[in-house]
């Protein structure tokens, strides 16, 4: 399920969205300001941020630029009821992917949506390399050399949520989504073990971790 960031002010306008977008399977988060919406980026992975740019306090093109500027990098499609080619080009140099400018249908939505995701989805490699380790993720395999690393499939969802949001922290609820599920009650203890033993089988030194590291109080992030 891919994870969407919807940022509009109108209330209106942000649960027609969130109810299209959900019915159609995503998981979809909302922000009503510029500066929400970069509190939820920082706090969270997302695959697709649809971003307003008439908003109120800090404009779309500002929260584009930051969310660039803070690594952000999902695609991002702008709404705007403007269709000045300036201003289109102005938010695509900021890093943006994509403009849809209002009023526009459900069902173009949609198709630019799956279009974004679709290309963000082919650049992505299928071999990610960290140290002296590879993630094929094509195989669903991680190998040191030319030595298999037996994971398990939740230790493997877990390296899988890392690697994507890698250099961001991780809270306990987020990665128990991303491996467990969102419908799964589990205590954080059971993430803290499973990190445990994912250390000791792709960390040089376990006890000393260097990729996978506890930010007290907050989660794990992967530095790699």
């Amino acid at each position: 399920m891919s994870r969407l960031l919807v940022v509009e002010d109108e209330a209106g306008i942000a649960f027609a969205l969130e109810a299209d977008l959900r019915a159609e399977g995503y998981d979809v988060v909302v922000a009503a300001t510029g500066d929400e919406a970069m509190r939820t980026v920082r706090a969270g992975s997302f695959d697709l941020v649809l971003l307003d740019v008439m908003l109120p306090g800090k404009d779309g093109f500002d929260v584009c630029r930051e969310m660039r500027r803070s690594g952000l990098r999902a695609p991002i499609i702008m709404l705007t009821a403007k269709a000045h080619e300036a201003e289109k080009v102005m938010g695509l140099e900021l890093g943006a992917d994509d403009y849809i400018t209002k009023p526009f249908s459900p069902r173009e939505l949609r198709a630019r949506v799956k279009a974004a995701l679709r290309r963000a989805g082919s650049e992505s490699p299928d071999v990610f390399r960290f140290g002296n380790t590879e993630v094929d993720f094509a195989r669903c395999e991680v190998r040191r050399g030319s030595d298999t690393i037996d994971l398990s499939a939740l230790e493997f969802k877990l390296l899988t949520a890392f690697v994507r949001s890698r250099g961001r922290v991780l809270t306990r609820e987020q990665l128990l989504d991303a491996a467990w599920g969102r419908d799964v009650s589990l205590n954080d203890r059971v993430v803290d073990n499973h990190i445990v033993s994912l250390r000791r089988k792709i960390e040089p030194d376990p006890e000393r971790p260097q990729f996978l590291v506890n930010i007290r109080g907050l989660g794990y992030r992967f530095d790699a």
